[in-house]
């Protein structure tokens, strides 16, 4: 027994080993994405201002935890372009003024604050692991933190300072500890269980909705007990004291700016709290009414975050899906993205584990049913959103919960039963699938898509090309110094990034009107970001000016988003 047990936390190490390693060389080989470019800025606004204006459509507790050791450093700040209208978005414009002060050192900057994020990582394949232990097993155990670690997507965000990767881990986490406190109701665990749930809720706004989850759960808990003496079981003097130490949290995290402001006094841009199709200023719906006096318990900020994601919903976007673009969304964009950018063999495991939950022996348990409904629910809330779909991400806080339900295939036994043979190929499948991709993980697709460079076909946008390769492409331009004259188009919303790269390029002919052939091309080397290529409608007047290359065959390819393109004759 003994024995056993030094071996597991032997291979918990090994696998936390790797896991970190890996995270740690993605953030010296990506350079900063879209996102990351607005949140490490806003994330130092928070501790020199002790203001939350900007990015408040997230949280601000992971870009908090990003900056803190990059204020340390001597890095150069630019507060001109900050606003703080009812619709402004001026983080932005101040990460690309941040981008410009500090030139070359930035992705010093930005691998530094992705540092201090991976702990967050660590965390989530703590508690997969402990949570498939106490359901299924030591072998459960290691599998499930095995598909954590490895996973390609947790491997890409885990290493980016956007907040999706560490709302997963403290999602599964907030639930744990919710879950040990309805096994054995204790005030301490309540405790507990609201701080995790505080947590969450400065990681990502949707964790909002733990509180009904919670309170429903507590509810149904008790009705299986009614007419027992268990009925006190769970005394809701605890719950309440769950649910406030978690909206303490949260109200403590954004330093109670704003809180307890009366509902009347915001000024929203949704349609769905301002009343108004299109407020320019803001308005309010409830002003002069009975709600418009209830004093609101969050914090300002993150009220107004949730009226600002709400009306980029109602608006809409452009989204796009196996090849075809449109305005909005489509309500099984998540169920592909899912099958598409999971490893094969997490998928054929995850078949499995839902295989034997319906026969044999290892049927459906209530604490199974507890461990997938936040999971379903949370994926069900992100697909009825169709204003726009664009990112996996937006659902991989449900993903934890499926690493360590799949683990139920060989619960109770080892790796030398039938079921530990199958779980143990297929887990190494996955290992050789994700780690074929790596670093560039957040372009993985699996084999049967083709890959990342069958991938574009079914999506586009975040899930491949979201600006993370420039430096790869940097890394290319030194390797190959023949590759002149050098263009680039690279799709960022960072417009000088090549320059700030130090690679020294010219534009790349765009084809404006459609209605004339393509333009011809000089001879020289042409790198083109892969959303250019397809055509990506991203921006709201965006035209495809760069598609007249999807007639060509790249000879090279920085990381999987940028593909490179040599013309050796004029016109060609």
């Amino acid at each position: 027994m003994k024995k056993n047990r030094s071996l597991q936390f032997i291979l918990l190490g090994m696998i936390l080993s790797v896991h970190s390693l890996l995270l740690i060389n993605s953030t010296f080989v990506s350079s900063p994405n879209i996102d990351e470019l607005a949140h490490l800025p806003a994330g130092i606004s928070h501790w020199e201002f002790g203001r939350y204006d900007l990015y408040r459509v997230n949280p601000p507790l992971v870009r908090m935890v990003a900056a803190l050791p990059v204020l340390l450093t001597d890095a150069v700040k630019d507060w001109s372009n900050f606003r703080n209208s009812p619709y402004s978005r001026a983080e932005f414009f101040v990460g690309k003024d941040f981008t410009k002060n500090n030139q070359f050192n930035t992705f010093r900057y930005f691998a530094i604050a992705r540092w201090a994020c991976i702990p967050f990582s660590l965390l989530g394949c703590f508690v997969a692991y402990c949570w498939a232990f106490e359901l299924y097993g030591r072998t459960s155990a290691v599998v499930a933190l095995s598909l954590y670690a490895f996973c390609p997507n947790m491997l890409a965000w885990g290493a980016s300072i956007t907040p999706d990767a560490a709302a997963a881990s403290i999602a599964l986490l907030a639930k744990w500890t919710f879950w040990e406190w309805l096994k054995s109701p204790k005030l301490s665990k309540a405790l507990w269980a609201g701080g995790a749930l505080g947590v969450a809720l400065l990681c990502k706004t949707t964790a909002i909705f733990f509180f009904p989850i919670y309170s429903a759960i507590w509810i149904v808990a008790c009705l299986r007990r009614r007419g027992k003496q268990e009925i006190k079981r769970w005394p809701i003097h605890q719950l309440g004291a769950l649910l406030l130490t978690g909206l303490y949290l949260l109200n403590l995290g954004y330093g109670f700016e704003g809180s307890f402001t009366r509902l009347g006094d915001f000024k929203f841009v949704s349609h769905a709290l301002s009343g108004e199709e299109t407020p320019p200023l803001g308005a309010n719906q409830f002003a002069g009414t009975f709600y418009g006096a209830i004093p609101v318990p969050l914090p300002s900020n993150f009220v107004r975050g949730i009226d600002l994601q709400k009306f980029d919903f109602e608006q809409g976007k452009w989204s796009y899906l196996m090849g075809e673009q449109k305005k909005g969304g489509w309500w099984y964009y998540y169920i592909v993205a899912f099958l598409v950018k999971n490893p094969l063999g997490f998928l054929v495991i995850l078949a499995a584990a839902f295989g034997t939950a319906v026969s044999g022996k290892l049927r459906l348990r209530p604490a199974e049913l507890f461990l997938l409904g936040p999971a379903l629910f949370l994926f069900v809330l992100v697909s009825s959103q169709t204003g726009f779909n664009r990112y996996y991400r937006y659902i991989l806080p449900c993903v934890p919960f499926l690493f360590i339900f799949a683990s139920r295939v060989v619960a109770n036994t080892g790796f030398k039963s039938r079921r530990g043979v199958f779980a143990f190929v297929a887990t190494l499948a996955i290992v050789v699938e994700s780690l074929s991709v790596y670093p560039h993980s957040m372009s993985f697709f699996n084999v049967a898509v083709g890959g990342p460079l069958g991938g574009p076909e079914y999506l586009l946008d975040g899930n491949i090309d979201w600006g993370q390769d420039l430096l790869e492409l940097k890394r290319w331009y030194d390797a190959h110094p023949e590759a002149r004259p050098f263009h680039a188009a690279y799709f960022s919303d960072w417009d000088i990034a090549p320059s700030i790269a130090e690679i020294d390029c010219q534009e790349v002919p765009k084809h404006t009107d459609l209605t004339q052939p393509p333009p011809a091309l000089t001879p020289g080397w042409y790198a083109v970001s892969v959303n250019f290529v397809y055509g990506l409608h991203y921006f709201e007047n965006d035209t495809p000016v760069y598609r007249y290359f999807r007639q060509m065959k790249p000879v090279d390819r920085a990381g999987y988003s940028i593909y490179i393109y040599h013309v050796m004759k004029h016109g060609q």
